[in-house]
């Protein structure tokens, strides 16, 4: 029985992510650079901009971590380029990650003894497996070709393996490859996983430092080896790009509030003014308020992150009913520790509070991307509320009737939030969200090799890095590309772009009549705000809520 609950928590997380995988929500852009550069290696072992197998991807300029691209290789391979082979390793990913929750959580607690609900009973390993299956946080970012995802994975599986290691030293390697892994995943990971993992070494120092000496120095020169190549990337375009783009310190707010705050000093180079008002204290409150603001109700139960492309409408990342449940996790976690009885809720409290620290080094807080392997604290802990919860009811509750009816009120309002988010997800969220999404494209891009009375092609840069999307649908020849494209200089936030390939140009279309001047024989797609009235459109794209995305005017 409990090896078939596994299984039918495996097989709903395995449905929640594969069904619809390839056309809910659109591909981006991201993720088309993902597949394109995947698609270019392959056919000439270069990326996009011809980089000989990087570590980081140049793309938009803004140098992506290599691995997800490398494990999306052979199911390009085997699969062709398109949305499923990009997406499928990252939900696969998110379904084994499922499993290594109901691992974890078996490692940590296997003092804590089963529960019922009704006449069925379940360990806390299975809820918290269930929870993070049907999480909308994971989910979200399962079902796509997300780093972070397979960032969280690793973080995951190497957390596990650290602990496991604690009683079987050989584990120790695991730990140290996955965590390894994870660096080369995802950047929030370059930040949260050194601090998890230097204080899981301080904790167990004792055991590491005596009993599994050598095993674990030979861990740790392992990960330092396979290190060497990133850390030398990183002192590179891809570690100067990704700070200059959106860390806080790009954000010139809090200095410009130094002198702001001096300037209302009756004496602006006084020691008070200078020690009150400086740099280091600016820079770290707006830290502490973007770690702060990732806990914030607000963001994690109504409305989540202000990103379109990261959130279902009217949804937040966790459900509604894991606030009560979060509460009385943590109360009863808080309860024990009073009492000195904290066993195994060191490493998952000690995760949750490092969690969101990548995320507020960035002005863009708080950040349900940056943050996503929060979920697997904040999972774990609800499910901890859950079983905490039941168990007082069958305590406390002993009339039959009235027991089946909490469990009943609670089990419905499960439910009920599950069936809205699915409801929300797969019929308002394409809807909502669909230009951020950038649906349309894949449709202007057929009706585009349709054609073939123009010359040219101008498509709007209104819709985010439109040229990769097109690369990846007309799977463009990669060599060709590389030849006859050229990036432009960096904008605000660090990123480039591509503005013409072949006979494509991409560009701003508010200059209608210039574009009609330099361009004849050229069929032009703008947004809908951007076509003059009393141009002949000949061909009209819309997006899924039935508001235009593209006019095709011929020219």
């Amino acid at each position: 029985m409990k090896k078939l609950i596994l299984i039918g928590i495996i097989v709903l997380a395995s449905i929640l992510r594969f069904y619809k995988l390839d056309s809910l929500p659109a591909l981006n852009a991201d993720e088309a650079a993902i597949g394109y550069n995947t698609y270019s290696l392959l056919e000439t072992g270069k990326d996009e901009h011809g980089n000989s197998w990087p570590i980081h991807f140049q793309s938009f300029n803004d140098h992506k971590p290599g691995l997800y691209f490398y494990l999306v290789i052979p199911f390009i391979k085997l699969m062709g380029l398109s949305e499923w082979s990009v997406r499928l390793p990252g939900a696969i990913l998110g379904v084994a990650t499922v499993f290594l929750v109901w691992l974890l959580v078996r490692e940590l607690f296997p003092h804590v003894r089963n529960f019922s609900l009704f006449t069925f009973h379940f360990s806390l390993a299975e809820i918290a497996a269930l929870f993070l299956a049907i999480s909308p946080w994971h989910l979200h970012f399962s079902r796509g070709g997300w780093e972070v995802n397979a960032g969280t994975f690793f973080i995951l599986l190497g957390l596990w393996s650290f602990l496991r290691g604690l009683k079987d030293s050989r584990w120790v390697y695991i730990a140290a490859v996955s965590w390894t892994a994870s660096l080369y995943t995802y950047h929030s990971a370059r930040i949260v996983v050194p601090l998890l993992t230097l204080v899981l070494i301080i904790v167990n120092r004792s055991l590491l430092f005596n009993k599994a000496r050598k095993t674990f120095l030979a861990a740790v020169v392992l990960s330092a080896v396979l290190l060497i190549p990133l850390a030398k990337d990183l002192f590179g375009p891809a570690g100067i790009s990704r700070a200059s783009g959106v860390g806080l310190f790009a954000d010139p707010g809090p200095l410009n509030k130094v002198n702001v705050q001096r300037g209302e000093h009756e004496d602006i180079k006084s020691i008070s003014s200078k020690l009150l008002h400086n740099k280091p204290v600016n820079y770290g409150l707006a830290f502490a308020q973007n770690d702060i603001e990732h806990f914030d109700g607000d963001f994690l139960f109504i409305s989540s992150d202000k990103i379109e492309r990261n959130k279902v409408p009217d949804m937040g990342l966790l459900y509604l009913f894991d606030l009560p449940l979060l509460v009385i996790g943590l109360l009863t976690i808080s309860k024990n520790m009073i009492s000195k009885n904290t066993k195994g809720w060191g490493p998952i409290l000690l995760w949750l509070i490092l969690s969101p620290t990548a995320a507020a080094l960035t002005f863009q807080s708080p950040h349900a991307l940056r943050a996503q392997n929060m979920v697997v604290p904040l999972v774990i802990i609800s499910s901890y509320g859950a079983w905490s919860m039941l168990n007082w009811l069958n305590r406390h509750i002993s009339r039959k009737y009235i027991l089946i009816t909490c469990h009943l009120s609670l089990v419905t309002f499960m439910i009920w939030n599950f069936t809205y988010y699915l409801h929300q997800y797969y019929l308002h969220m394409n809807k909502e969200y669909d230009y951020s999404s950038q649906y349309g494209v894949k449709e202007l891009v057929a009706y585009t090799r349709s054609q073939k009375d123009y010359e040219n092609f101008f498509i709007t840069s209104r819709y985010d890095q439109p040229y990769i999307l097109f690369l990846f649908y007309l799977k463009y020849p990669p060599e060709k590309f590389q030849s006859e494209h050229t990036l432009t200089s960096r904008d605000q936030f660090g990123f480039s772009t591509v503005e013409s390939f072949d006979n494509y140009l991409f560009g701003n279309v508010s200059d209608w009549e210039g574009i009609k001047i330099a361009h004849p024989k050229t069929l032009i797609a703008g947004a809908p705000n951007e076509v003059p009235d009393g141009e002949r459109v000949i061909h009209t794209i819309y997006f899924p809520s039935g508001r235009v995305a593209f006019r095709l005017v011929g020219n």
